[in-house]
């Protein structure tokens, strides 16, 4: 069984990669009335180290459908930290989909939890750094504060820093 979030990152990145310029959208329309922040993450099935993983904080479209086309395409071939995806991979990655609710502001540390929220640390020159909630190896807070804080360039010893809270709803392929 599988569900139309992972079904259309999968129709997508096959489309795209065989260069089918028929977009996949119209097939969705359950997913064309909702507009939210989306991240689209690809793993390799054999040992579940990431391929690519790419997502929007809010919705920069006008539907979680189109959010999830931008985001698949942008995880297999624009990631930084990976080679472009080739169409014969594909196969061998699994692909989940996560829509994330709107961030709120939280006063300390002590509001956040690893496993049931994402993290956005901010400064107020506008550097920013997010971490998804329930990633394997990454059991606390601190730590996930760290890792979204280097990823956003930000020294927590030395800048003074705003925290955001997010929660979300995980689609991988096998639901």
């Amino acid at each position: 069984m599988s569900n139309s979030y992972t079904k259309l990152a999968r129709e997508t990145l096959e489309k795209y990669l065989k260069k089918d310029t028929k977009s996949p959208l119209d097939n969705y329309p359950e997913l064309k009335n909702k507009k939210a922040g989306v991240f689209v993450s690809l793993h390799n099935k054999t040992d579940n180290t990431l391929r690519g993983c790419i997502g929007t904080i809010m919705p920069t479209t006008d539907s979680v459908a189109e959010e999830i086309r931008q985001n698949a395409i942008s995880a297999a071939t624009r990631d930084s930290r990976f080679n472009p995806v080739q169409f014969k991979e594909l196969e061998d990655l699994a692909i989940s989909v996560d829509v994330l609710t709107d961030p709120e502001g939280v006063d300390s540390l002590d509001d956040l939890d690893a496993k049931k929220y994402g993290v956005i640390v901010r400064t107020e020159d506008g550097r920013s750094g997010l971490l998804l909630p329930d990633l394997p190896g990454v059991e606390d807070v601190d730590y996930q504060v760290s890792i979204a804080a280097q990823k956003g360039g930000i020294d927590l010893q030395r800048d003074q820093i705003f925290l955001e809270r997010f929660e979300v709803i995980r689609y991988h392929e096998s639901d």
